[in-house]
């Protein structure tokens, strides 16, 4: 028999961290798309960064057909969030003088994953491309990431946003994700984690 989940944060009822989710208003706008295969992950951290922002939405799937008519609704700065050659770091978007609010896309999966998503949607493709610049080292030390400075979906959103919403402090977002990566390590055993996951 399964065991009961709690249905805003997934998580087994018996550790829930809902608690720790903050409720953080922003101006930018946050769009996660989410392969479909992530969605049960134990370590589902874009789940986690939503729930704890107000202006912020989680799409699941491959094909995002509402895409291109979301995007086309004015008011906002599209970006999509993901690396490239033609990618500015997110910092310079401040200088710019247009003052709309950001709506930032960040596809949220393996990075073949997130490749394929974008691959799939050309309004993602479409979009001007924004990279993270100067990011501290990632928090997430049961994923050994394929790409040097990689961090996971949540700590990307907290790091974006602490420059966007400057001097606003998106830290506590990290809070769940903390406790969390804490949660499975205690899970494992101490020696178990070393032993697969010391660096």
């Amino acid at each position: 028999m399964p065991r009961p989940r709690c249905s805003r944060c997934r998580r087994p009822a018996s550790h829930c961290l809902c608690t720790l989710i903050p409720d953080l208003p922003s101006r930018t706008e946050v769009l996660v798309l989410q392969h479909s295969d992530e969605v049960d992950h134990a370590l589902n951290t874009a789940n986690l960064a939503v729930l704890g922002l107000r202006n912020a939405a989680l799409w699941v799937g491959e094909v995002f057909a509402a895409l291109p008519d979301w995007l086309a609704e004015p008011g906002y700065r599209p970006c999509l969030l993901f690396p490239g050659e033609q990618a500015r770091p997110i910092n310079e978007l401040c200088a710019d003088d247009d003052r709309r609010p950001m709506r930032v896309v960040v596809p949220d999966g393996t990075w073949r994953k997130a490749r394929k998503l974008v691959y799939l949607n050309p309004a993602l493709q479409a979009l001007p491309r924004v990279t993270l610049l100067d990011a501290p080292p990632s928090r997430y030390r049961l994923r050994k990431a394929s790409m040097e400075g990689s961090l996971s979906t949540l700590e990307a959103i907290v790091e974006v946003l602490n420059v966007l919403e400057a001097p606003g402090d998106y830290r506590e977002l990290l809070k769940p994700f903390d406790a969390l990566i804490e949660g499975q390590i205690a899970a494992m055993g101490e020696a178990t984690f070393r032993r697969n996951h010391s660096r």
